[in-house]
C-alpha cells in the first residue's frame, strides 16, 4: 500500500516494530496497537489473560504505559457456552487492570472458531521510547522471558506436556512485560521489541533492518521453558517454525550452532519477554532490575547475513 507522509507519526509501518507511534504534543504521544488468536490453553480464563498480556506486550515494548483496551472477538455461538466466552472476557479485564488500563468495550462476531485479542491505546514521552530502530554497535542483547512458547503448546495439545510444564507455560504467558519496559527507561535503554511469532531469530532480524547492523546470538545461552528443547528433539513441530526458517533462511546463519538451539531460536512465541540491546555498562544493571533475564548476544557492525547463530 501507498505510504503517506505525516509529521505526527513518529513510529509507522515502515521498520515492523510492534506498536504505532502518533505525536500528539511534545511530550505526549499515543502508542496504538492490535492483536487476536485462537486459543492457545484450554482454560477459558488463562485464555483472555494471555491474549491480553500479549496484545499490552506491543505498548511495553515501545516504552509506553497502556490506557485503554478494546476487545475483539469472534465467537462460535452454536458450538461453545457463552459461559466461555464470559471467562474469557473476565481474564482479559483482570489482566488489562493489572496493567493499568481500562477495558473500555470492543466488538463481537458470530463465527466459526473462537479468536480473541485486544486493540490497545496507551501513551507515551514520544523523547523517551523504545524502538527496534535504536540498536548500536556494542550493545549487548537481553532477553527477558524463555523461549518455547509454540513448542509445548503443540506438545499441550497432543497431550504430552507433564502439569509442572504446562504451568510453567501458561505462566511465562500471562506475565506482563511492564517491568521489563520501566526498567529499561530508567537506565535509558532505547532498544526493544518483544518476541511474538516470528520468533527470536525474526523479530532480531527487524532489530538489525531497522538498526542497519548485525546480531549475533549464541544458542547455549538461550533459555528455555521447561523440556522445549528436548520435546523438540523428541518429534514435536509447529508450523509457525517451518515458515519463520523459511524466510530467515538468506538472512541468518546457523550452520554452527546445535539443531534444537536453531529450533528454540525460530519457535513462534505467544506473550514473549522483551529483547533488548542494552549498552555494555547498563547490563548488570538491568538484570538486577528484571528478575529472570538473560544474556543471549550483542550487537555488530553489519555483517553479510543479519544474524548469527553459533
Amino acid at each position: 500500500m501507498p505510504s503517506h507522509a505525516d509529521p505526527r507519526l513518529l513510529v509507522g509501518r515502515e521498520t515492523f516494530d510492534d506498536a504505532g507511534i502518533f505525536v500528539v504534543r511534545d511530550d505526549l504521544a499515543l502508542v496504538q496497537t492490535v492483536d487476536f488468536f485462537a486459543p492457545i490453553v484450554d482454560d477459558p480464563y488463562d485464555f483472555g489473560q494471555i491474549a491480553a498480556a500479549n496484545a499490552l506486550s506491543d505498548v511495553f515494548a515501545m516504552g509506553g504505559e497502556p490506557l485503554t483496551a478494546m476487545a475483539i472477538v469472534g465467537f462460535p455461538s452454536t458450538k461453545l457456552p457463552m459461559s466461555v466466552l464470559t471467562d474469557i472476557l473476565r481474564g482479559a479485564q483482570d489482566k488489562v487492570l493489572e496493567s493499568g488500563a481500562v477495558l473500555v468495550g470492543g466488538h463481537s462476531i458470530i463465527d466459526e472458531e473462537l479468536k480473541f485479542g485486544l486493540s490497545v491505546t496507551g501513551q507515551a514521552d514520544p523523547r523517551r521510547l523504545l524502538t527496534n530502530a535504536a540498536a548500536q554497535v556494542g550493545d549487548v542483547l537481553v532477553l527477558t522471558k524463555p523461549l518455547g512458547t509454540g513448542l509445548l503448546a503443540t506438545a499441550g495439545k497432543q497431550d504430552r506436556l507433564d502439569p509442572a510444564a504446562r504451568n510453567a507455560l501458561s505462566a511465562s504467558m500471562r506475565a506482563l512485560n511492564a517491568q521489563a519496559s520501566r526498567a529499561a527507561l530508567a537506565l535509558d535503554i532505547r532498544c526493544a521489541t518483544d518476541v511474538t511469532g516470528f520468533g527470536l531469530l525474526g523479530h532480531a532480524s527487524h532489530i538489525a533492518t531497522a538498526s542497519n547492523v548485525s546480531i549475533r546470538f549464541d544458542g547455549a545461552a538461550l533459555p528455555e521453558l521447561p523440556g522445549a528443547r528436548a520435546l523438540w528433539e523428541s518429534g514435536i513441530r509447529t508450523g509457525g517454525a517451518e515458515r519463520n526458517e523459511e524466510y530467515l533462511a538468506p538472512l541468518a546463519n546457523w550452520s554452527a550452532a546445535r539443531p534444537a538451539d536453531v529450533a528454540l531460536a525460530l519457535d513462534p512465541q505467544t506473550s514473549g519477554g522483551l529483547l533488548l540491546a542494552v549498552p555494555a555498562q547498563r547490563v548488570e544493571d538491568y538484570l538486577s532490575a528484571v528478575a529472570n533475564s538473560s544474556v543471549v548476544g550483542r550487537v555488530v557492525s553489519r555483517e553479510s547475513v543479519l544474524i548469527v547463530l553459533a
